[in-house]
């Protein structure tokens, strides 16, 4: 194993990692967040990247000989070397990094594709869920307090029809925008996702507005979601909306979120309550139960938390991100246990993120409904574009839920 640090999509430190098995080389980079949940696994050692490669590459002698082609087994070797259940001492960046490299060296030498290495199938192609405006933590002042307007095209028989209808939204949502504010200089945050000076429900409007102009019903070819983030709004007490000058208590923001999914038909609302608010979650999964009420800082890819959320009705999808769990084998054990409790997964990328493609072949792999992973920039778009060139493949069936 060998591995560096690198860049991401922010400009920031990550790493990346080499695996050497059978012959072949597998290779995978670690994305970063930037509204990070309270129960993710710490992405770097105190010291950040740098520190946690010297620690993993240090460890390399206790796990060179885990069988790269087993998830549980590359895992195991790791924790033995890292010595704690949530790999404080590498970080869960390298846990990642190294996990995913190993898996894809195993999948080369046997000469599969990584999604059929991963999973039992059948296998279906799952819908590009993607940011075209973005506020929140992913944008700057005066943008909306929501962290994320998304477009998925449900509608379309196939990857490149949704990958298309994704690009042509966030394309006329550029021209929208424009016409209604000329001081707009086209700005966007990290994620891609236009950065305007707007309220929230301006910013649906606007989003909604261009669906139209292209000819798109809302909830029939294309349908809108919201990541709302809630737990950056949260102070303990109330939901601060600084923007739009207002505060919500729990039960007004229930409300908020609920206001916003029955106006704009909203397919996808994740995180529409704080991270520790099951209960609030629980009413919205009753009252939307077509809706994917989607938990992320929720249920942050652990088990343990989401068989909480499973068993009290919190959510119907979540979020699957493997470097929030740390290990590959972390991500398919939370991934199985959705499937077994019926909750519908989103495979996600990270605010930072690099041209790793690997997420495409997770999302595969594990059933998930969608692959949230942005609609341009090239580390977004090369996630997109590795669903197009898996879709051709004899194993896939399909678009996912279609």
């Amino acid at each position: 194993m060998r591995g560096r640090v690198i860049f991401d999509s922010r400009g920031a430190d990550t790493i990346e990692v080499e695996v050497d098995s059978g012959g072949r080389t597998g290779r995978a980079c670690a994305p970063a967040g930037a509204s990070v949940g309270r129960h993710e696994a710490a992405a770097f050692a105190p010291g950040g990247p740098a520190e946690s490669l010297s620690r993993l590459l240090g460890a390399a002698p206790s796990i060179t000989g885990a069988d790269a082609g087993d998830p549980a087994a590359v895992r195991a070797a790791l924790r033995t070397a890292d010595g704690t259940p949530r790999y404080e001492v590498v970080g869960g960046a390298a846990a990642f990094a190294l996990s995913m490299a190993a898996a894809e060296s195993a999948a080369l030498a046997d000469g599969v594709p990584l999604f059929e290495s991963l999973g039992e199938g059948p296998f279906y192609i799952p819908y590009p869920l993607g940011n075209v405006l973005g506020g929140g933590a992913h944008a700057g002042p005066g943008a909306p307090d929501i962290q994320e307007v998304l477009v998925c095209a449900t509608g379309m028989g196939d990857a490149r029809s949704a990958a298309c209808a994704n690009a042509s939204v966030h394309r006329e949502l550029g021209r929208v925008l424009a016409e209604k504010d000329p001081g707009f200089t086209g700005g966007k945050g990290d994620e891609g996702g236009w950065a305007p000076s707007l309220g929230n429900e301006e910013a649906l409007e606007c989003a909604a507005r261009a669906c139209e102009r292209l000819g798109f019903t809302l909830g029939r070819e294309v349908s809108l979601g919201v990541d709302f983030a809630a737990s950056t709004q949260w102070d303990g007490k109330a939901y601060d909306y600084a923007r739009a000058g207002r505060s919500h208590d729990p039960g007004e923001q229930v409300e908020f979120a609920a206001g916003l999914i029955s106006r704009f038909k909203l397919a996808y609302a994740e995180d529409p309550v704080h991270e520790d608010d099951f209960e609030g979650m629980a009413e919205l999964t009753r009252r939307f139960p077509d809706v994917m009420v989607t938990g992320d800082d929720l249920t942050a890819t652990n088990t343990g938390i989401l068989g909480r959320a499973a068993s009290s009705g919190s959510c119907n999808a979540a979020i699957l991100k493997v470097n929030q769990a740390g290990c590959l084998a972390d991500a398919l054990e939370f991934a199985a246990l959705a499937r077994d409790s019926g909750i519908r997964l989103a495979t996600s990328h990270r605010s930072g993120d690099t041209t790793d493609p690997h997420i495409a072949h997770v999302g595969i792999a594990t059933g998930s409904r969608m692959l949230k992973a942005g609609v341009v920039g090239g580390e977004r778009i090369a996630k997109v574009n590795e669903l197009l060139r898996l879709e051709g493949h004899g194993l896939i069936r399909g678009m996912a839920g279609a």
